[in-house]
């Protein structure tokens, strides 16, 4: 939900002048250094590092990371230092890199002045200010009467205001290392918001320049009385005194007003002043706040700071990447861990992630040496993706606990019938606050009913797991070919950061909140692809493939639906619904192997789905009949055999019921063709398998009753 647009509101015509309400700190001018130049260099402990390298400030927030607990005050190991405050607590850095919500001052703090000052120099009035504001500050003038005097001797028109913004244009006053902090801050899904007991008007065009939207601006507001004879706003006469920044502790009421609103669960607050520091002093506002005094320090604020700074510089620094690991090592998690190594190498910098990607390889010989060691040194796949880079920053592991250990992000692309002992294996070794994506196409069915992927994952590993679906044959991502897919999601931050991660300039991402819906879509698109394949392998023309195809979206649509009513219609139009269904249908492994099994079937050669999986995938696990028999059992429990003509024919055909020319009759026939009936699953015998690919030898003879009947 949108913070609701307030506009700017001005006095009525002939209406008496608001009050003027006691300011905050922000009103105050500021006693300028010199600013720091880039060539600083701050000292930390006993090291020295040039603020400006990148390298340097990485060390520096390590070592502050690494020191924090010794210096605690009171600490065992130190009990009577006080705390350096350039160097973050533990749990000040733990808060820091939870913040979903960033408020800043702005006068002093974003910007190298305070506005309104800057305004009374521009009007000439700057001398005349600086009296009252020096009396202020030594207490003989009360805040609120020495604002009141200095907004009276200003005496700014709306013009005035106008000719101020232009002569001072947003870039010429903003701290410096400012824009490329917030911009780091925004890529990583953090929402910020400007907190100011300056003037709106002032302030917006700060705001506009650094793209944070007018919502998230809490500062005062002007108040105008209007010309009766032009209706336009001519004098100034006070300012609004409802905004919650005109008077004290208006920071931490602005707090809780967006905590209201939005449900963030770490909000820090960043300033130069008193009126910033009180932003965590009461319960319910901010939960860390970060002193800055890289244009003007306040001995208070910085000895009552959780944390100050002096520099943004070693803020973005210290902001946390993100470790990612791969769970697969097939060929769409090859292909999809090309996307990943781009996005994550060090020169496109998007300094969000970790440059080293760790990815599971389960341990094979390939000519006598491991695959793990052949991806390491060559750095491409040649077993499931040849000739594909997979990045110089793709690391293989073959111990799962080790490639896994400390991630942010773990992604999953292995063959669905082994997630469950993955999950296992993973189950309390994951990073608490981790979050997943599943990339794998396929369903648990279970007695109380079925289990999707991102469900299994999500209640195995207490972790956050959206899916990545969509038209994704790994040979057309691996030559760079135009892709596209999906994300289903629960957390639209989760759902950014991976679009981040994955996209790239020749494969979109769109993203919708339907994990259900999308997860669906890739599971159910490759029992159609069976009948796709099947079609081709008859020598049957488009017609009949465009009905197929028409037929199973139609079933994968309502078979959804009947399992996870919330899903959406239009979760099927996207690229893990239709675009997912054609690419499968017409290039994917299922219609290969149903194509070759159809031919063989039609020409009387003995024939299996398992046979044809070793011999045409190259290793690679055939998902479509797997997934077959997990909705049939699912059909024959709840009865809907009738309801799902074309899901139950496939079946039928892949179990060796019926010959793959019946295909083509599953609209004529209703729920199977003649002569065959449907059966309830009967319970499995000790040693059995409940579920798996079918593994039945047949040729023509055997089913030659069926056969002929058609």
């Amino acid at each position: 939900m949108a913070l609701a647009q307030r506009s700017t509101t001005m006095a009525p015509r002939g209406a008496a002048p608001l009050p003027v309400s006691t300011m905050g700190r922000s009103a105050l001018p500021c006693r300028v250094r010199a600013l720091p130049a880039a060539s600083r260099v701050a000292s930390i402990g006993v090291a020295s590092v040039a603020i400006g390298g990148r390298r340097a400030r990485a060390s520096l927030v390590c070592a502050a990371a690494a020191s924090a607990k010794d210096n605690q005050p009171g600490s065992l190991a130190n009990p009577l230092v006080v705390r350096d405050k350039s160097i973050p607590s533990a749990a000040d850095l733990a808060i820091w890199h939870r913040a979903e919500a960033i408020c800043f001052d702005v006068d002093c703090t974003i910007t190298t002045n305070d506005g309104l000052d800057l305004l009374a120099e521009f009007m000439g009035k700057g001398e005349e200010c600086e009296k009252i504001t020096n009396q202020a500050m030594d207490g003989t003038v009360d805040l609120s009467e020495s604002l009141e005097q200095r907004l009276q001797i200003i005496n700014c028109t709306p013009a005035d205001v106008k000719r101020f913004i232009k002569a001072n244009p947003p870039q010429s006053r903003l701290a410096p290392g400012i824009v490329p902090f917030i911009k780091a801050l925004k890529s990583r899904g953090i929402h910020i918001f400007l907190l100011t007991g300056g003037f709106r008007e002032i302030m917006l065009p700060i705001a506009a320049y650094l793209d944070i939207p007018m919502e998230n601006v809490f500062a005062n507001r002007m108040l105008w009385q209007w010309d009766d004879e032009t209706m336009e706003p001519t004098k100034l006469v006070g300012f609004d005194t409802s905004e919650p920044t005109s008077r004290n502790q208006g920071k931490p009421e602005a707090i809780m007003q967006i905590r209201d609103k939005y449900p963030y669960n770490s909000v820090v607050m960043i300033g130069d002043g008193i009126t910033d520091l009180e932003a965590v002093q009461v319960t319910g506002a901010a939960d860390l706040f970060i002193g800055y005094g890289g244009i003007i320090e306040r001995e208070m604020v910085k000895s009552e700071a959780d944390w100050y700074v002096t520099d943004w510089a070693v803020l973005q620094a210290s902001l946390q990447k993100y470790k990612v690991a791969m769970i697969g090592s097939g060929a769409w998690a090859c292909a999809a861990v090309t996307l990943c190594s781009a996005n994550v190498a060090p020169e496109n910098k998007l300094d969000l992630f970790q440059e080293k990607i760790q990815m599971w390889t389960y341990e094979e010989q390939i000519d006598g040496k491991n695959l793990t060691d052949i991806i390491n040194e060559t750095h491409e796949n040649p077993k499931y993706l040849p000739g594909t880079l997979l990045g110089d920053n793709v690391v293989a592991n073959p111990d799962l606990i080790s490639a896994v250990s400390d991630a942010d992000v773990i992604i999953l692309c292995a063959p669905h019938q082994f997630v469950r002992g993955i999950c296992k294996q993973l189950a309390g070794k994951v990073k608490p606050g981790a979050i997943a994506v599943s990339l794998i196409k396929g369903m648990r069915v279970r007695s109380d009913g079925p289990q999707l992927i991102s469900q299994m994952v999500t209640r195995s590993l207490g972790i956050d797991c959206s899916v990545l679906m969509g038209a994704n044959i790994a040979s057309g991502i691996a030559s760079k070919e135009l892709s596209e897919a999906t994300i289903g999601y629960n957390s639209y931050d989760n759902a950014r950061l991976l679009q981040k991660l994955f996209q790239r300039e020749y494969f979109g991402i769109t993203l919708v909140r339907d994990v259900a819906g999308a997860e669906m879509c890739g599971t159910l698109k490759n029992i159609v692809a069976l009948a796709a394949g099947m079609v081709d392998g008859l020598g049957l023309g488009a017609n009949t493939k465009a009905a197929i195809i028409r037929k199973g979206l139609d079933e994968m649509r309502r078979f959804s639906r009947a399992l996870y009513p919330s899903i959406s219609d239009g979760t099927f139009l996207e690229s893990c619904g239709m675009a997912d269904l054609i690419a499968t249908c017409y290039g994917g492994r299922n219609r290969l192997v149903a194509m070759e099994y159809t031919k063989a079937f039609m020409t009387g050669n003995k024939v299996t789905f398992a046979a044809l999986e070793d011999s045409l995938l190259n290793g690679q696990k055939l998902q479509g009949v797997l997934t077959s028999n997990e909705v049939q059992e699912i059909l024959e429990i709840r009865g809907w055999e009738k309801e799902y003509p074309l899901f139950t024919t496939i079946n039928a055909i892949v179990n060796g019921k019926v010959p793959p020319v019946s295909v083509t009759h599953f609209m004529a026939m209703g729920v199977l063709p003649k002569g065959v009936k449907a059966k309830a699953p009967s319970a499995p015998q000790v040693g059995e398998k409940k579920r798996g690919p079918v593994d039945l030898v047949f040729t023509v003879d055997d089913l030659s009753e069926e056969a002929m009947a058609k």
